[in-house]
């Protein structure tokens, strides 16, 4: 890693995220760093890709998913971080959790607030988001 960073490569962060559906077809979205977003997270030493998508939308929003379905997609972000080239990878997994279960936004991961939005309240989020966010919903087909 020291000589990837010497020589200009970015540092690889593995994540995992969720898009989560209720019992009455609405997908919990986040707001963080004034942008809307959706829960996800890095990966814990030695942690599975699926484990962490579940843990961290758990985590981030007080819910309990019920079901994770197979890989939707994977998205890739770079950014800067203290001098540092970030290449970030997230794995997205289609969720399920029981009936409309409230929402407990994690204030301490920078989450202001989380919210269930229906495919039709979706613009103010592809108004206010990140292009991996915009990939996400376009594979998944939500707005179709």
């Amino acid at each position: 890693v020291q000589i990837a960073r010497k020589i200009g490569y970015p540092v690889i962060i593995k994540a995992a995220g969720g898009l989560v559906k209720n019992a009455n077809g609405e997908y919990l979205f986040i707001f963080r760093n004034k942008k809307w977003d959706l829960p996800k997270g890095k990966l814990e030493k030695g942690e599975k890709v699926k484990i962490a998508a579940i843990r961290e939308v758990e985590e981030e929003c007080g819910v309990k998913v019920e079901k994770r379905q197979a890989s939707l997609c994977k998205t890739y972000h770079i950014y800067e971080l203290n001098n540092e080239v970030i290449l970030k990878c997230t794995a997205w997994y289609p969720m399920k959790v029981k009936g409309i279960p409230k929402l407990i936004p994690q204030k301490e991961e920078g989450i202001d607030k989380a919210v269930w939005l229906s495919p039709k309240q979706l613009t103010p989020v592809i108004k206010n988001t990140f292009p991996s966010i915009i990939e996400v919903i376009k594979i998944s087909s939500i707005l179709d």
